[in-house]
């Protein structure tokens, strides 16, 4: 996507305008413009000279945002720093303070004395003409200091493109011209000697209207301008994470450098206290970093050589020598940065029904101001009158608060997605995410911490588990299984000193044996030992039961003598079943996707606390099985791994643990910097409360105008004798933008992780009622890849969302989507040499 700075739009009309001109554009595949943060994102092969141009030609100014290449990113942070910087409030408060100063003066004049008899020099009180001019004058400067809405407005409207600025430029204008024309009228009746006429004319001033108007609006526009400006905070705080400057060891000595030259394989390092410059790898040093910047996490992260560090985290205590492994615009502040700033260019597909309003909004209510003033002369009132209803009118309606009803909700929840580590990549996902019915979770790395670990430690007859960890210890030694591993650390752990072994060899049928000091020492699953010595039915039992929860047992046996056994398991994140039950909270049917057996899944799976388990999966299959389920409901896959890719782009959100592989992430809609699992619910949190934020900015947007527009036309004046004055009306209009931003500001103070007023989503419906269900009794099945073989041949069925096959039970149980023959079912199993004995 390329980014475009936009000039010169002050509302949605604006905004909806460029949008249409750039979209005509050959080339162009699709155009996104964000009134927030003028700023415009264009995909396709349009050239860059193109997209300008018709930003140009339709009426107001663009260029492209700088320099996207890599080593670029320290000027591309500036420019985009300065770009977010908040120069309209200081422009608009000195407009403020000399438009107040020459209004109130105005005021004293056009209502202090007529209204309250506020004492004037005798000059003034005796001639009417002059006390006319001196409000004339006052006016036209009121009108230059604002002269920006006339400008803007009068320009659009040429362009055939009225926009709020056309609004304000119209009802000030309207008022001020027939205020001038009452006081020539004026002048010449006092010439002639009509003072009845005088008076007459005199009330028919509305310069004091005329200067208001532009005041109030400008009031509005400075706190819709300071309120904005909030709502960019948190990325603005981001970018001021970028450290400005790193120290380089060359040559033996330190040296301070601009962070431009620094280059990825230079030595850098960092003393206590200090940021971390650019993402590396430790070479020397141990200490504890804070990732809060990046991650939320307030806890230290203990770091050693080989860890990897990230820019703008903070070394707490040692002192590190690093070397850079990636800098500019790929480390993974400046990735998150551009993630950022780019969700804020996209545009939330609830946004378009305001964009489609906004199109239409400007010239209807000119067509209703005009239709106001025809009707009400018709009536029979004075032109007088019927100008203030048009003028009512015009300034009383607000595209502006249609237009930011989307956009600032969307950038609020944005920033404060990124200050918890939760980094939404469009205005889509963070749309879509809360509206998810069934999530699915990949097992290993997203509900188990994907690294196996000792579970327990089971010792025969008298033996000590001191005596025979140390064997297993002593044997695994020269493994390179990942079991092996996870006992090597618990050994570590325990203070368990290993040794060397002798004839050390890897056994076909998942086995080792090793020598040590004469005695011959073997390892291996339950078939493997059995070969070797005696199991009793006790530990046989035992190991089942092991088994069945999950855990993969290793038995170790010395000189023929089974010394017990010890077992493996990739556990579970202490966070993952308190998650999972916040999702069922929410009324989110979780899936849990595994390549483990029935048995296993189903172990693990009850652990976790979800509601269904999807086995015997492969790599591959992943991306399948969450079609499947998208046939029901929308569904949002989690994962962390190269394999998850095809799964997590296929799913309506895909979600990417940020440990996970680049692959995935780059695949992922939403990413989860801190790789736990509570970060979904919160995720999904986060978009409902945003969702609900911009349906109320919407609902008040619409509501207003509805409201508004029959009240300024005088619709009520027969029956309640509501009259609004135009400058009421400006006021109105000035307000409604400010709450609008004001109430999307109230999503800083949403707590994410609070799952007490979670509510289940209304469209929820259980999976059970949309779907058919069959079992099948198979015969001829002895393994996990059996169940495999079974169950890819049955999904192929188009009329099969998804088959659990158990070897153990002998059967597969299908989840339909449409009738199917049983001689079909039965024929297809058999192919594969397989007895199908009964179909219920």
């Amino acid at each position: 996507m390329e980014q475009y700075t936009v000039t010169g739009m002050s509302c949605a009309a604006c905004q909806s305008r460029v949008e249409k001109a750039v979209s005509r554009l050959d080339g162009v595949t699709s155009c996104s413009v964000s009134l927030l943060t003028n700023s415009m994102g264009v995909e396709g092969n349009a050239s860059t000279e193109a997209v300008i141009q018709a930003v140009v030609d339709a009426g107001y100014g663009a260029s492209i945002k700088g320099s996207q290449e890599k080593g670029q990113s320290t000027s591309s942070a500036k420019e985009q720093e300065e770009m977010l910087k908040d120069h309209e409030t200081p422009v608009l408060k000195q407009r403020l303070f000399w438009s107040l100063g020459f209004l109130l003066v105005l005021m004293y004049f056009s209502m202090g004395h007529m209204m309250w008899n506020w004492p004037l020099p005798a000059y003034f009180t005796d001639n009417h003409i002059a006390m006319g001019l001196v409000q004339l004058l006052l006016t036209v400067i009121v009108m230059v200091i604002n002269q920006k809405f006339f400008i803007s407005g009068f320009k659009s409207l040429f362009h055939g493109a009225p926009n709020m600025d056309t609004l304000v430029a119209l009802g000030s204008s309207a008022a001020f011209v027939y205020s001038t024309y009452a006081l020539f009228a004026m002048s010449d009746a006092q010439v002639h000697g009509n003072m009845s006429q005088v008076m007459t004319y005199m009330h028919e001033f509305y310069f004091e209207s005329a200067a208001m108007i532009l005041t109030l609006i400008t009031v509005g526009k400075m706190l819709e301008a300071r309120s904005k400006g909030k709502t960019t905070d948190a990325l603005k705080g981001l970018m001021k994470l970028a450290p400005k400057t790193a120290i380089l060891l060359k040559d033996g000595q330190e040296m301070e450098v601009s962070i431009d030259l620094v280059g990825k394989g230079d030595i850098f390092v960092v003393h206590p206290g200090e940021n971390i410059p650019v993402d590396g790898q430790i070479l020397e040093g141990n200490s504890a970093v804070n990732e809060a910047a990046l991650t939320g996490e307030s806890i230290p992260v203990d770091k050693e050589p080989g860890s990897e560090v990230s820019a703008a985290t903070v070394n707490r205590s040692g002192f590190l020598k690093c070397e850079a492994t990636r800098v500019g615009e790929d480390t993974t502040l400046s990735q998150i940065i551009q993630m950022v700033s780019e969700a804020a260019a996209t545009k939330a597909p609830i946004a378009k029904v305001a964009d489609k309003v906004s199109g239409v909004f400007v010239p209807a209510v000119i067509t209703i101001a005009l239709v106001t003033m025809v009707v009400w002369l018709l009536a029979g009132q004075t032109l007088g009158f019927a100008l203030a209803r048009g003028i009512s009118v015009l300034v009383i309606s607000c595209p502006c608060a249609l237009g930011l009803a989307t956009p600032v909700a969307i950038m609020v929840g944005n920033g404060m997605g990124a200050k918890h580590g939760i980094m939404f990549k469009t205005a889509v996902s963070l749309e879509e995410a809360g509206k998810m019915e069934v999530v699915a979770l990949d097992k290993t790395g997203t509900i188990t911490k994907g690294e196996p670990k000792v579970t327990n430690i089971i010792s025969v007859e008298n033996g000590k588990e001191e005596d025979l960890l140390f064997y297993a210890n002593v044997l695994e030694q020269k493994s390179e299984h990942p079991l092996a591993k996870a006992i090597l650390e618990y050994a570590k752990e325990q203070n368990i000193q290993g040794d060397e072994v002798t004839d050390f060899t890897a056994l076909p049928g998942n086995g080792l044996s090793a020598n040590y000091k004469g005695e011959k020492l073997v390892a291996g699953n339950l078939i493997f030992i059995e070969s070797q010595t005696t199991v009793s039915a006790e530990i046989k039992g035992k190991s089942e039961q092991l088994a069945e929860e999950g855990k993969t047992p290793l038995f170790f046996a010395k000189d023929g003598r089974l010394l017990g056994m010890i077992a493996v398991a990739d556990v579970i994140k202490e966070e993952s079943p308190q998650a999972v039950k916040e999702l069922q909270n929410m009324g989110i049917h979780v899936v849990m996707l595994t390549g483990d057996n029935e048995r296993t899944a189903k172990a693990i799976g009850a652990q976790a606390g979800v509601d269904e388990v999807i086995a015997g999966v492969l790599p591959n299959e992943k991306e399948n099985a969450i079609r499947n389920l998208k046939r029901h409901s929308k569904v949002a896959m989690v994962g962390d791994g190269i394999n998850d890719a095809p799964a997590l782009t296929r799913a309506d959100i895909g979600i990417a643990i940020g440990a996970g592989t680049d692959i995935a992430i780059d695949a992922a809609d939403v990413v989860l910097m801190k790789s736990k699992l509570s970060d979904v619910p919160a995720a999904i949190r986060l978009s409902r409360a945003t969702l609900k934020n911009i349906h109320e900015n919407l609902f008040w947007a619409f509501f207003y105008n509805v409201i508004g527009i029959p009240l300024a036309a005088g619709v009520w004046i027969p029956i309640f004798h509501l009259q609004l004055n135009p400058m009421f009306g400006a006021a109105a209009m000035s307000l409604s933008s400010f709450c609008v931003v004001t109430n999307a500001l109230r999503l800083n103070l949403f707590k994410m992780g609070d799952a007490s007023k979670d509510k289940k989503l209304k469209i929820k419906k259980k999976m059970e009622e949309s779907e058919m269900t069959k079992t099948m009794k198979i015969e001829g099945m002895m393994c996990g890849h059996c169940e495999a073989t079974v169950k890819k041949c049955l999904e192929a069925l188009p009329q099969v969302d998804a088959a659990q096959v158990s070897h153990e039970e002998g059967t597969a149980v299908l989840t339909l989507n449409g009738e199917i023959d049983n001689d079909l079912l039965k024929k297809t199993v058999e192919d594969k040499d397989y007895i199908v004995t009964e179909i219920l």
